[in-house]
């Protein structure tokens, strides 16, 4: 008995070490993530202040610090300059509106195509197919932009040239604001869909095969399993990113509306959008009190959009809810 009563304790010392150290080693992996998200996602937050002040640099003393203390509290005066102005309507309707397309193609395109490369039998054709979408996801704005201005260039340009070729009229690509909605829009898609692919294909191989078994027992044909087997099983992850995506709505792609166009005052009636705005505010007044309002608006507009967004999801569906 004596023996077993100081055994005990030994054996719980020994498995409260083990578990301090199992927890020290979770620990460390998470630290750097969480010192990142800390650094650059939490500690920034403190600049919101700006948002209200009408900051502004003394050459006396230029410290961040001691300007912000000094600088003029203004209230809300940061945030009038969105919708005081005659371009507030053009923006706000550009953005709000390439956003709502951006969500639903976004959607149905990349589902689509995930859908058919699921049913491609050879595995190199695939691994081809997935490789060539995925990699415009890896380019910059600037070099797409290039890209389309080798198409586009009035001098330079292969379809300018074409349409010479054939005798028409020659259409300034870069100073007619009508084809660039359509242009933007699928710029964003080649770029983005192949990432958005990625993520529904692995959601299909997670599908269980043993339900496509059952609904080819039951005579389903390949279209009758892809309505009801494929796409209700990619119902949560068609909900997850839906809801992320509507909470980026007052956010704007600004490598996109910047670079594609070539920034040309031209086209602005159908390219400037919130995030370019306030770029030219910034440029003309100098003001970095409006870029942080504009920033702040935008998270608290997103945030709503999250939450309302996933009320609905959880109202129609509560397991493809995020939250």
């Amino acid at each position: 008995m004596r023996a077993t009563r100081t055994d005990k304790p030994a054996a719980l010392r020994t498995g409260r070490f083990s578990k301090a150290k199992k927890t020290l080693m979770l620990l460390t992996m998470v630290a750097p993530a969480a010192i990142w998200l800390l650094l650059l996602r939490y500690l920034p937050m403190g600049g919101l202040v700006l948002a209200f002040k009408e900051y502004k640099i003394n050459p006396r003393n230029p410290t961040f610090i001691s300007n912000l203390l000094n600088s003029k509290w203004v209230s809300f005066d940061n945030f009038k300059f969105l919708f005081m102005t005659d371009d507030a309507w053009v923006m706000v309707r550009n953005t709000l509106a390439y956003n709502l397309v951006f969500i639903v193609l976004g959607i149905i395109v990349p589902v689509a195509f995930a859908i058919m490369m699921n049913e491609l039998t050879h595995k190199f054709v695939a691994k081809t197919y997935q490789t060539m979408m995925f990699f415009p996801y890896f380019l910059s704005w600037v070099v797409v932009s290039y890209f389309l201005n080798a198409f586009l260039d009035a001098q330079y340009g292969m379809i300018p040239h074409l349409q010479a070729a054939a005798g028409g009229g020659v259409t300034s690509w870069y100073t007619t604001p009508g084809p660039w909605p359509f242009i933007l829009v699928f710029a964003n898609l080649w770029k983005n869909v192949g990432y958005s692919t990625i993520l529904y294909l692995a959601a299909i191989a997670g599908i269980d095969a043993t339900q496509y078994e059952a609904a080819a027992i039951d005579g389903a044909s390949k279209w009758q399993q892809i309505f009801h087997v494929t796409i209700p099983n990619l119902r949560s992850m068609i909900a997850i990113l839906f809801i992320l995506n509507v909470g980026k709505i007052f956010n704007a792609d600004f490598g996109l509306f910047y670079n594609v166009p070539m920034q040309n005052g031209a086209l602005f009636p159908v390219t400037q959008v919130v995030d370019t705005y306030i770029y030219y505010a910034m440029l003309n007044t100098g003001n970095i009190g409006m870029t942080s309002a504009a920033g702040l608006l935008q998270n608290v507009i997103g945030l709503f959009c999250i939450l309302g967004a996933n009320r609905v999801i959880k109202r129609i569906d509560s397991e493809s809810a995020l939250f």
